[in-house]
């Protein structure tokens, strides 16, 4: 019955978190904004449906499901690094330095900071070692 109910919960908290997350990507006014939405979806939404579907099978059918903890590992890693590129990228795009707040620092926004030098690709053939690049 305390298992029953603590899948229970769990499902529809994942169902909740996964509504309110589509609704707010929907009507959020802009990208950053909207951007918090989804990522809380998918690690609270979708990692509480995967931890119920795990309880669900550890406690009823005695099985331990890796798969299920590996894709709810997966995703609470992988969702804030996403989120963390597209708010950078959207910084980029449509944000100067006056935009954004003081960092309290002598420095700017290191997303916006230019590198003294350009990042220059370096290009090997297939049958030579790879170059040491240096550092400065």
């Amino acid at each position: 019955m305390i298992a029953e109910i603590l899948i229970s919960a769990l499902l529809v908290m994942a169902g909740i978190f996964g509504l309110v997350g589509s609704f707010g990507l929907l009507k959020l006014p802009d990208l950053m904004t909207r951007l918090h939405a989804p990522t809380k979806a998918t690690t609270v939404g979708v990692g509480g449906v995967l931890i119920a579907s795990m309880a669900y099978f550890l406690i009823f059918e005695g099985k331990l499901s890796w798969h299920e903890l590996l894709i709810t590992l997966f995703l609470l890693l992988t969702a804030p690094i996403t989120a963390n590129f597209i708010a950078k990228a959207h910084i980029h795009r449509e944000m100067t330095a006056r935009d954004l707040p003081v960092t309290g620092t002598e420095r700017d926004w290191a997303t916006l900071m230019p590198s003294d030098e350009p990042v220059q690709p370096v290009m090997n053939r297939v049958d030579e070692p790879p170059r040491q690049v240096s550092d400065h």
